[in-house]
């Protein structure tokens, strides 16, 4: 077995509490007794021969939620899914293409809570056999990959900001070539670097 995917595994389970949006952002707080809307992720981690990679998407352009932002693949949980592994799986299938039988369940990651009221659970899954990422062009503009080592080294995350809603929000961000990875995809595997860094 890979190190890194023994690192992984090691740090699943390794105690870990809850991230949120509003973490670097003390002053701003979500609205009391909002109701989040439960959501899944999967970080798919896929070995090639230089060495383990993530997929990740660039959502298009015209979808409501977060368009044309960098994100794992994922959406909500549907209540005919069996949980966040099923909906993860669902629509990493939807999205791109993985079928769910080529990828081994490896644990969950902490929920992270979103600004604009998701609760994401993240799925860590290994693809078993090497496979051909299909976009969907209905929600999908783009599969890239990311090594899994540059998302590993908590020094590469800064913290940026921006005007949202007029307040400056603060977010992790984690650029890599063209793509600029931010919010919550950037927090999500900011907390699983630290995780194995530990």
């Amino acid at each position: 077995m890979p190190l890194e995917v023994g690192q992984l595994i090691a740090a699943l389970n390794r105690p870990s509490g809850a991230s949120s949006d509003f973490d670097l952002n003390p002053a701003a707080s979500p609205e009391q007794g909002r109701v989040l809307r439960q959501a899944a992720v999967l970080v798919a981690l896929w070995p090639r021969e230089a060495g383990i990679e993530v997929i990740l998407t660039k959502r298009a352009s015209h979808l409501k939620h977060h368009p044309g932002q960098i994100a794992f693949p994922g959406g909500k949980v549907e209540p005919s899914d069996a949980g966040p592994e099923a909906a993860a799986l669902r629509e990493a299938q939807e999205e791109i293409g993985l079928a769910p039988h080529n990828v081994t369940l490896m644990g969950r990651l902490p929920p992270h809570e979103t600004v604009t009221g998701f609760a994401v659970t993240p799925v860590l899954g290994l693809i078993k056999t090497d496979f051909v990422p299909k976009a969907d062009p209905g929600e999908v503009e783009e599969v890239f990959t990311v090594p899994l080592a540059h998302l590993m080294s908590p020094a590469r995350y800064g913290i940026e900001g921006r005007m949202w809603r007029g307040q400056v929000r603060r977010y992790y961000a984690v650029p890599w070539g063209p793509y600029y990875i931010w919010g919550a995809t950037a927090r999500i595997m900011r907390g699983l670097a630290e995780r194995v860094a530990v």
